[in-house]
This record gives structure tokens, sequence and C-alpha cells, in this order.
């Protein structure tokens, strides 16, 4: 994350969702993870740790990152299982985010990375409807690809609540999408099937059916959420629909390769410990 600049004002918001902010802008500059942001904030105060992320997105853009789109979080039940939370949460992705498929992520980039596959869609028009339905949905999206989300918490231990991960944009890291674009007409999201490999050995699976039960519906929660913000979904927004299946913990020196039947495969690697390049 580059250097957070000084100038945002932060003069209306509350203390603690300023002292949350730069806490977790620390973690991310410095790559030393913080502590639990939650005890900053009230328990289960969601709209403050909203307010948090909306900061530190705010702050990122002043030091010249591009927001290129959004992603999902919490999709899976079996991700809401592993972290103890029982609904989803959304992020922004940032272009700088983006790593080739296929390329490999540099030692000390992440601070506590995990990989989970997913179904990434590419808008063609906007979702401006605060009730946003399937149709609205169907004709916006130009094409889908397969993708691996990197998560990443700036929170040590991985010690998070939805309050946690929500006012850190959604535990977000890096993103890897496919190179085949795959229009939707005809494909049933809903039934995909998608197994992940770590060094060639089964690390994660699941089905299209297994985030928030189907990924269009994910998407369609997504465009409903951020147009009664006030910040809808746009023409060429790329969404990172969730997880479908468990997230796995990654290690340098390890090499990720996730198939979701229908929309192709995708890969990454990470860097071995000493190689800095």
């Amino acid at each position: 994350m580059p250097n957070v600049p000084d100038h945002v004002p932060t003069d209306s918001l509350p203390g603690a969702v300023v002292k949350a902010a730069d806490a977790l802008a620390s973690a991310a500059r410095d790559g030393i993870a913080c502590a639990p942001v939650r005890t900053l904030l009230d328990d289960g105060d969601i709209e403050a740790a909203y307010a948090v992320q909306r900061l530190n997105l705010r702050r990122e853009q002043a030091a010249g990152r591009r927001i290129v789109g959004r992603k999902i979080g919490l999709t899976s039940p079996a991700v809401q299982r592993q972290l103890g939370v029982d609904q989803p949460d959304f992020g922004a992705l940032f272009a700088d985010a983006a790593v080739p498929e296929g390329g490999e992520v540099p030692v000390g980039r992440l601070l506590q990375p995990k990989v989970e596959a997913e179904v990434a869609l590419v808008l063609g028009s906007d979702l401006p409807h605060r009730h946003c339905t399937v149709v609205d949905l169907l004709r916006a999206t130009d094409f889908a690809l397969p993708a691996l989300e990197i998560v990443d918490s700036r929170v040590r231990d991985w010690d998070i609540s939805i309050v946690d991960t929500v006012a850190d944009n959604a535990s977000c890291g890096l993103y890897v999408l496919g190179a085949s674009p795959v229009p939707l007409s005809g494909l049933d999201l809903r039934s995909v099937q998608m197994t992940m490999t770590r060094d060639g050995e089964m690390a994660s699976h699941g089905t299209g059916a297994d985030c928030l039960g189907g990924p269009l519906n994910a998407a369609v929660w997504l465009a409903s959420a951020l147009a009664e913000r006030g910040d809808p979904l746009r023409a060429g927004d790329l969404v990172l629909t969730g997880a479908l299946g468990p997230m796995v913990p990654a290690a340098p020196g390890d090499a990720f390769h996730a198939r979701i039947s229908n929309l192709g495969a995708v890969g990454v690697g990470f860097a071995a410990e000493g190689d800095h390049r």
C-alpha cells in the first residue's frame, strides 16, 4: 500500500473510526499485522466498519490507486464457518492488485495470504437499481471468468469478526483472472464444479451453489447493496462473486491451480523464500 496521505479530511468522522482506519493502514504500510479493530468500534457495528473501509479507500485513491470493481466476501457457508460469521460483505478491487494468470506473488507482498477460487463477472452496463434482479444482472454482464482471490488480513492471526473484515476492505489482497472470457448465455453458474489444488494436491472444492446459492445471487445482493448506498456498480466493473469452497493458506513456494467447469482454469504461484525479484 502506498504511503497514506494526510490530507484526506477526517474531522466529520468519529474518532474510533479514524483510529481503526489508521491501525489498518499502518499494518498494510509497515507489513506488521495489527490487533483486531473491533475493540475500537462498537461490537457488531457494521456501519462503523464500512465507514473505516471508506476512509481508507479514499486515502488509497488519493495516493493514486484506481478502483476497478468490487468483491463479495463471506458467501460460502464453509468460509463463514471458518471465520465465525453469518452474512456476506463487500470490498473494493484495485487495478494494481491484479496478478497475471500464471504469475507469481512476490515474497512479502502480503501478510497472511489465503487463496480461494470463484467466478468473476465483468459488466457491460450500469446496475443502478436498489432492488436489482437476476434479469438486470444478466443483461448487464458482458462475460464471466474463472478467478482466484488471494485474500489477506491486516489483523493479526486472522482473529477477525465481521466488523474486522469489513473495516479491512473485506480482507482484500490480490486477484488473478483467467484468460478466456465466457458469455453467460446458456451457462448455469449455480451448477459449476470447482476444484483447486495446491502443489498438485487437492486443497478445496465446491460448486456454484455453495456461493450464496449461486454466483448470480451473490452479485444481485452486491448490486442492490451498493445502489442502496448510492455507489452502484458501473459498466466495466469487475465483480468477484465469492468463494466456491474453503480458502486455503498460502506459503512461499506454493503453486495453486483451479478449474471451474464450463469456465476454464486459472493459476498462480508464490515466490519461494529468498526470491525477492
